[in-house]
């Protein structure tokens, strides 16, 4: 401990932690120790924590240190303190520099003000034992508060205050704790004229306001720049006035603290009965953390009463009781917990009794008595001592953790020193003549703005709503690109990203369309919508400006991120020009780019200085004498559109579109959302083939907060993935085991290990995923999903990693134990280190790690085959019913009766003979023994036919539903005798709910599957085979010769409802049909709408939104959306198109009602003739099981 008086010591503390050091254990050896933060003291204290068991107990002590010069001044609250005024005019020094120290027992008072030129100033003012940085207007403007620093700094302790200017940028200072401020723009030019030191003045006021806001206390060493101004009041400096009662030293009435540190704190002093027999009166200040605590407990005189005054919830409470009942409960104050100091009485006479907690802001509470309070014998302050040894002190409640002073019992005040003498009263493990309390929210160690709170002992902070997790808030909950959604497994949709991870970005809000090969980022701004110009008057030109969703620098980390972005750029003319020829001033320009962007004269779909459009870069403008269409100046409309696809361009911020106020001309833009796709973090990876490679990187740096994230696969048993030495700290993350990670570190106090244990062996040569993190709290060690391993850091232990050697990645500094196998995505702290770079010139170390199927292959459902690629996989959808990144998306499509899809087996002859260019899911074999067919339908119709597959031998397959609502398939597998049915026991499928239906065949056998109901299983009487299927058909089949003459009549009505997914074999029909019509050998007739029928929501919600025309209409943001883009000529010929159009349509209306009407007369006629017609059941056997498949909950009806 130390201190400068005797008095008030200060326990010296390293790293935020209590400094302990090893003394000498004989005679002769003499044992040094440097203290790492310098301690300025007149007063040195040793408390011993170990003895010698043997020999002697002897101590001879050396203390060195250096000069010291000590310039004091004193302000007592009521003088009008120190002012210095400044040398008027224009001063050359580049910064300006405050340095002082000061002490006080006073929480509140100005230290320092600056006042200079149109009112405006700068203060530094305790506020509740914190330091403020406010700014000052010109009357009235109140002042603004721009930063705190410090807390409890009215401790009367010494506090070393620095104050730094530099332009607009301000720098204070206090103690260890630092704000960088940039002050207001009104402070531009800015030049104080007056310092004043410890009162609050007014410019050009004779008379300083003297408030109880003045400084008490002592300053030490001001100086302003290399100017000492207690020196120059010393000697009477003219540019230095002092007022008021200020003395040039530091006298300081002594106030006795002691602390309470723990569970067996306690102080019993004797109660003075003959003072007050009949009487209490106590009053103490305390200050701590915690929000519960027994303050004071005494015996009353009469046999088993207690009185217990204690700390609850943060409030003051005072219970008396006896006979195991309370006679009476008291509270008093609020937020008591909050490190400050507060006063409380206790009195009691002739029938009352009053409990007061600070005085001054009136909180108290009172109570009239029937009996008297009165001490039996001993007050007991904090706690009770063990039970055996006080027997008559009872505390049910918490220990109290904090700081007492200023003790009176019958309005004396207490002299603790004579406590610490044990002249008075008996304790245990309190700490006398000082109050260890310790702030340890100020600085706050809790990152992203999570909120700090604190007990005695302990901080925490609390991270909601942050976007961060962990004991400090330092690591962030969201992945950092759409990339890595996506690889989790994730569809489509608005995500939160984090570019950098627990880096000082936050997360931002982008759309992830993750419905392509490649997936797409969006950022979208206030107007991605076709607008039409309207030009503002007594303006040349238009400017429009574009806000987007995310910040400055969110979005510049997610472009440079990405592996490539782009934007579309629009316009559309008729008589307004663009950007002129190349060797003229551009009309219009954009701006792009990082902060405000730059000016760029080029158009969508051309290089950056070209002056060009798309047109003009590929040599098609509508006039080869410009190069862009709009710079044609024609009559008619014209477009010049493109993508930006230069990340130094972009995002486009700004429009400026200068030939837009010439009476005929009229225009329209469109500037679309930022895309951006791929994550070159995510896939930097490195091979390391030998146990003896290894890279290596600068020194981590994480002293307070460390993370640490990858990927690795392996087939090796055990490795190091990474090591940071220092002199003694070190940290290390290896692969102990084929089924054990372990994180490894010593910050100082030892070695501290965290081990997860993996139930399957993790040299699998799959992905894995590691999370290591160190705060000052705990270490932590995640490994793919299992649950997270941390070992707690050791209480007043050491803070700051300290690493001083390269980092090895895949390896040791001794070259052993490394690392064979994949490290990928690699982030230290946020920030990714490039493997690949680092690779590609060490020497058995190779950059990029194929081989993302064995990990990421089960992501490809419904059939779908997994394809590597160079940076991660893609999942070929070609012999899966499904579409979508993963081959998750139903492709469905609503029928009507008129609709047929009919896909024929029989391949063209000009497609034969190009076969690569043939889908892989569109052409099967022809002759088959057996089938799997599956697909998802909804309808209220019966009967009704689903699917239908015919032969050239006239052997045939059809799905459908009969008159009872149950479900049909009938196999003809020789055309020369009749169907065989096989008839579903499910009921009730025409009910508009989606249904899947599963059909297999092996031979003669067949297997049906419905929904979740049992497994059906069917035996043919005949084994036989489709050959050579000629086509399959849904919907109507058109043309009763081609149909089995027990279906023509229900084949003829056609299907209404919605049918997904269908497959037969390899072959999607539907998908083929919706997705490849072109080079697919189907044909569709009549009215085929693909729809979400079959699923429960739309792969992407987005696609309508970004297919954007000139006749999109919905605008946000500048301009007006563009509703009609394209007038006609003449509104009399538009007057009569849309007459002749109307009365088409009209009879049309009227035609369709008509034939509707006939048909549904003539459908119901048939259906009921088919149900007449049905076929009798046919001899098969019918076993069941209890196996079932997972259906989709529908959420559409088919009405």
């Amino acid at each position: 401990m130390f201190s400068d008086t005797g008095h008030n010591w200060k326990q010296y503390r390293q790293e935020d932690s209590i400094g302990s050091f090893p003394g000498n254990s004989n005679a002769d050896t003499v044992v040094q120790y440097k203290l790492q933060q310098a301690a300025v003291a007149r007063f040195l204290r040793l408390l011993p924590l170990h003895w010698n068991p043997s020999g002697r107990i002897g101590l001879r002590l050396e203390a060195y240190g250096c000069p010291y010069t000590s310039h004091v001044l004193r302000l007592d609250g009521s003088s009008r303190g120190l002012v210095y005024t400044l040398s008027p005019g224009p001063r050359g020094a580049l910064r300006e520099v405050v340095t002082l120290k000061f002490k006080t027992l006073r929480s509140c008072g100005t230290l320092l003000q600056a006042d200079g030129g149109g009112g405006l100033g700068l203060g530094l003012e305790l506020q509740r034992g914190k330091l403020l940085l406010l700014t000052r207007g010109p009357p009235p403007s109140a002042p603004r508060r721009v930063a705190s620093l410090g807390s409890l700094l009215d401790d009367q302790q010494w506090h070393r205050l620095a104050v730094e200017r530099r332009g607009s940028q301000l720098n204070v200072t206090v103690d260890e704790h630092a704000e960088r401020v940039r002050m207001p723009a009104a402070f531009d030019g800015w030049e104080a004229e007056q310092l004043s030191v410890g009162t609050v003045t007014g410019r050009g006021s004779q008379n300083p306001d003297v408030s109880a806001r003045n400084f008490h206390g002592c300053l030490e060493n001001l100086q302003y720049n290399s100017l000492n101004l207690i020196e120059l009041a010393k000697s009477k400096d003219p540019r230095v006035a002092m007022r008021g009662n200020v003395t040039f030293s530091c006298a300081e009435s002594v106030s006795v603290a002691v602390t309470f540190p723990g569970p067996q704190s306690f102080l019993r002093l004797p109660w003075a009965t003959s003072s007050s027999p009949e009487g209490v009166s106590v009053g103490f200040q305390f200050r701590t953390w915690n929000d519960a605590g027994l303050l004071l407990t005494f015996d009353l005189p009469e046999e088993g009463g207690v009185v217990w005054l204690y700390l609850s919830e943060a409030r003051l409470r005072l219970q008396i009781r006896k006979g195991g009942r309370a006679l009476l409960e008291l509270s008093a104050g609020s937020a008591l917990n909050d490190g400050q100091w507060h006063s409380v009485e206790l009195t009691s006479s002739r029938g009352h009794l009053s409990l007061g907690v600070d005085a001054e802001e009136g909180g108290a509470a009172h109570a009239a008595l029937s009996y008297p309070v009165a001490v039996e014998s001993h007050l007991f302050f904090g706690g009770c001592p063990a039970e055996n040894d006080a027997p008559r002190c009872r505390n049910t409640f918490k220990v109290f953790q904090g700081c007492m002073r200023l003790l009176m019992l019958n309005h004396l005040t207490l002299d603790l020193i004579m406590v610490q003498k044990k002249q008075l009263g008996i304790f245990s493990h309190l700490q006398i003549d000082m109050c260890g309390i310790i702030d340890r929210c100020s600085p706050s160690r809790c990152e992203h703005g999570g909120r700090c709170s604190q007990s005695w002992s302990v901080f925490r902070c609390n991270c909601s709503a942050s976007g961060y997790s962990g004991e400090t808030c330092h690591s962030s909950v969201y992945e950092q690109s759409c990339e890595a959604y996506k690889h989790n497994g994730n569809t489509s949709g608005h995500f939160y990203i984090d570019v950098d991870g627990s880096g000082p970005i936050g997360p931002q809000l982008v759309y992830c369309n993750m419905t392509e090969e490649n997936t797409w980022m969006e950022i979208r701004h206030n107007n991605t919508e076709v607008t039409r110009v309207r030009p503002s008057a007594g303006s040349r030109q238009h400017l429009l400006h574009f806000d987007y969703s995310t910040k400055e620098e969110q979005l510049s980390a997610a472009i440079s991120q990405s592996e490539h972005c782009q934007q579309e750029l629009s316009y559309r003319c008729r008589k307004s020009r663009l950007l002129n020829t190349p060797e003229g001033s551009p009309f219009s320009w954009w701006l792009g780019g990082p902060g405000s962007g730059r000016v760029q004269t080029y158009w969508g779909g051309a290089q950056p200085g070209s002056r060009q459009c798309a047109c003009g870069l590929q040599g098609d403008c509508v006039d080869p004498q410009h190069y862009c269409n709009c710079d044609a100046d024609r009559a008619e409309w014209a477009e010049d559109s493109g993508l930006v696809t230069h990340k130094e361009s972009l995002p486009v911020r700004s429009l400026v579109l200068g030939d837009v106020h010439r009476p005929p001309s009229e225009a329209a833009y469109r500037v679309g959302p930022l895309r951006c796709h791929g994550d070159k973090n995510f896939w930097n990876a490195a091979f390391f083939d030998k146990e003896t490679s290894y890279l290596h990187f600068p020194t981590f740096h994480g002293e307070l907060s460390a993370d640490i994230s990858f990927l690795f696969k392996t087939t090796a048993p055990s490795g190091v993935f990474l090591e940071n030495l220092g002199i003694k700290d070190f940290i290390r993350i290896e692969l102990s085991s084929p089924t054990r990670v372990a994180f490894s570190l010593d910050v100082g106090d030892g070695p501290l290990e965290v081990r997860v244990e993996s139930a399957v062996p993790l040299n699998d040569d799959r992905w894995h995923r590691v999370r290591a993190e160190r705060n000052v709290m705990e270490a932590s060690l995640r490994l793919d999903g299992l649950p997270v391993a941390r070992r707690g850091a050791p209480a007043d232990g050491h803070l700051h990693l300290q690493l001083n050697s390269q980092l090895f990645i895949g390896g040791t500094a001794s070259r052993q134990k490394g690392f064979r196998g994949c490290i990928r995505a690699l982030q230290l702290n946020g920030v990714t280190l490039d493997l690949e770079e680092r690779a590609s010139i060490t020497p058995g170390v190779r950059a990029g790690c194929p081989g993302h199927c064995s990990s990421y292959g089960s992501l490809c459902r419904n059939r779908g085959r997994c394809a590597e690629r160079a940076n991660g996989f893609l999942c070929d959808c070609g012999l899966s019913a499904y579409t979508g990144a993963f081959c998750h998306t139903e492709v469905s499509a609503s029928f009507k009766s008129g609709t047929t899809v009919r896909y024929t087996f029989e391949e063209p002859h000009e497609l034969s003979q190009n076969s690569s260019a043939r889908p892989s899911s569109i052409y099967s074999d022809t002759t088959l023994r057996g089938e799997d067919v599956s697909l998802s339908f909804r309808t209220t119709q019966s009967p009704a036919l689903l699917l239908y597959v015919s032969s050239h031998r006239g052997e045939s397959l059809a799905l459908l539903l009969n008159k009872h609502d149950k479900l049909e398939v009938r196999y003809k597998l020789d055309g020369s005798r009749g169907s065989e049915v096989l008839r579903s026991g499910a009921r009730s499928l025409a009910d508009g709910r989606l249904h899947a239906v599963s059909v297999r065949r092996r031979a003669d056998v067949v297997t049906l599957q419905i929904d979740q109901n049992p497994r059906e299983d069917f035996n043919l009487t005949y084994d036989g085979a489709l050959n050579g299927i000629k086509w399959l058909v849904l919907g109507r089949v058109h043309g009763s010769d081609a149909v089995d003459p027990d279906l023509s009549r229900l084949a003829s009505l056609g299907f209404t409802g919605c049918l997904s997914v269908v497959r037969f074999n390899s072959v999607s029909p539907l998908k083929a049909a919706l997705l490849h019509p072109h080079t697919s050998p189907v044909v569709v007739t009549g009215p085929l709408v693909r729809s979400t029928c079959g699923s429960s929501a739309s792969a992407n919600p987005h696609a309508a939104q970004d297919s954007h025309h000139l006749s999109d209409s919905g605008s946000v943001g500048s301009g007006q959306p563009l509703v009609n883009s394209i007038r006609t000529d003449s509104a009399l010929i538009g007057g009569l198109i849309a007459v002749a159009i109307f009365v088409l349509a009209s009879g049309l209306a009227i035609t369709a009602r008509f034939l509707c009407r006939r048909k549904g007369t003539y459908r119901n006629q048939e259906a009921e003739g088919v149900k007449r017609e049905d076929s009798q059941d046919l001899t098969f056997t019918s076993q069941r099981d209890s196996q079932s498949v997972s259906t989709e909950n529908p959420k559409e009806y088919f009405i």
